[in-house]
């Protein structure tokens, strides 16, 4: 696959509930602040938000627990890009402990957004030529837990 670290830290001491692991909403709080630093990298970092007036939303994100992340405990996120046009991006963040084991993936579909009409708007030029040199993930390469549907899988009878 064809994923860039895009972001590391450790596991904060206000991030671990009463079960004594992360909790649910700092893993989707990472792959937050993920999303942000995939934004500077691309050129909308505050002074870029600013001068282009224009941001990023995330429209729909999907996150997946795969094991448990530890107080002081490593953590690095990936990025990998599955499909982009105008203005959106499909994304594949992947977090990994300090033994590089995916812990969590997060399949997030962001919109470029104009800050002063409030709508949709194609990637200003700098910004989408920045993503055009970002490598494109071919489909039969995604990963097998993308683009599929939540529901209980039900054994037959």
């Amino acid at each position: 696959m064809t994923a860039k670290e895009i972001w590391h830290g450790e596991v904060r001491a206000e991030w671990v509930d009463y079960n004594g692991h992360m909790n649910d909403a700092a893993y989707a709080q990472v792959f937050s602040m993920a999303l942000d630093a995939f934004m500077d990298q691309i050129g909308l970092d505050e002074t870029g938000r600013a001068e282009e007036v224009y941001t990023i939303f995330t429209l729909e994100a999907h996150l997946k627990y795969l094991a448990e992340a530890h107080e002081d405990q490593m953590l690095r996120v990936f990025v990998t890009l599955l499909d982009v046009d105008a203005k959106r991006m499909h994304l594949w963040f992947e977090m990994k402990n300090d033994q590089s084991d995916a812990i969590a993936t997060s399949e997030q579909m962001a919109m470029g957004m104009d800050l002063n009409s409030g709508r949709p708007a194609p990637f200003p030029g700098k910004v989408d030529e920045a993503i055009v040199q970002l490598p494109l993930l071919e489909q039969e390469l995604w990963p097998t837990a993308a683009n599929q549907p939540m529901g209980i899988r039900r054994k037959k009878r």
